[in-house]
């Protein structure tokens, strides 16, 4: 297997490990030229389209939130406006830079605000080399 082929198959798996699957709709929020493009590249190739931005008007099937500690606006009230703009069944992928990296963010910090904003965290994973994620789901009440 070449180098080329080995890198796609790595990227697909873990865009697979982070729950996206083909034909979703992801829509991204936070981006800045700190993201992790290879990540976003992966999600891109595993759901088949492109990742829409913030400005994106229709319901979506997942998202992701690229959060830093020095965001003006509240974690918790961003997780409620963008869980609104999933459908329900959804995930909502929160990538915190990971420890050591500026614009670390707490996983306990980021659990808070997700149980604050009526989410329920399933997983932490290493989104990368520099991120790390919070997978959040929307309770089956409100789905």
């Amino acid at each position: 297997m070449s180098a080329t082929a080995g890198q796609a198959q790595s990227e697909r798996g873990l865009a697979d490990r982070l729950g996206f699957k083909p034909g979703q709709v992801v829509q991204e929020f936070g981006f800045d030229d700190d993201v992790d493009e290879q990540l976003r590249a992966s999600i891109a190739e595993r759901t088949g389209s492109e990742l829409v931005d913030e400005d994106y008007e229709d319901v979506v099937d997942a998202a992701l939130l690229w959060w830093r500690d020095d965001e003006e606006d509240d974690l918790t009230d961003v997780l409620v406006d963008v869980s609104a703009t999933i459908e329900g069944g959804g995930t909502l992928l929160v990538l915190t830079p990971k420890a050591g990296r500026e614009g670390h963010v707490s996983p306990s910090d980021v659990a808070e605000a997700a149980t604050t904003a009526g989410l329920s965290q399933t997983s932490a994973v290493s989104a990368g080399s520099d991120w790390s994620g919070t997978r959040l789901v929307l309770p089956k009440a409100h789905r």
